[in-house]
């Protein structure tokens, strides 16, 4: 049994899945997109997130740490100057797993398409307008303006009732 076991070994030894993802991470950041298995597209997923996130604070610590992961010289440099240019104003979720629908076929294997999200140019909209991230619920144009009509209406009422207080205040 696996209960609590987190990590997808992968079916390999601690040092060849270090290195596997490491290579992977590495091919991911310099293509921007590859071609594996649903499995380990998942691992790596857990993988190089984080190694993003800490490219966003280019300091020499975060490069070394990087660095000690990935232990390729131009995917440190891709990594820290040009996508952690473009995910700067991203809060999490760097990649997307896209399913192909396809298996191998020497072991059938469920095959996708992992990318960094900020490089593929056909989910972009061109000119669309970014909204203020908000985590509340938003209200529906219907109800903002049944609100301003109401609001109006009270509005309108408010003097005639002052009118009534202030005329029994005198009696």
């Amino acid at each position: 049994m696996r209960h609590g076991k987190k990590i997808n070994h992968l079916g390999r030894k601690t040092a060849h899945r270090h290195a596997l993802l490491s290579n992977m991470a590495s091919s991911l950041i310099l293509h921007k997109r590859i071609t594996t298995t649903l499995a380990k597209a998942k691992a790596l997923k857990k993988y190089v997130e984080p190694l993003i996130t800490k490219a966003k604070d280019n300091t020499t610590h975060s490069r070394r740490t990087v660095m000690s992961y990935l232990q390729n010289k131009e995917s440190v440099i891709a990594l820290f100057g040009e996508v952690a240019g473009r995910t700067a104003d991203r809060p999490g979720g760097y990649t997307r797993i896209i399913k192909l629908g396809d298996v191998r076929l020497g072991d059938a294997a469920e095959m996708c398409l992992l990318e960094l999200v900020d490089f593929n140019e056909i989910y972009k909209k061109d000119g669309a307008e970014k909204k203020a991230k908000t985590r509340r619920g938003r209200k529906s144009k219907k109800t903002e303006e049944a609100e301003v009509v109401a609001e109006s209406a009270v509005v309108e009422e408010k003097p005639k009732k002052a009118a009534k207080k202030s005329a029994k205040s005198k009696e």
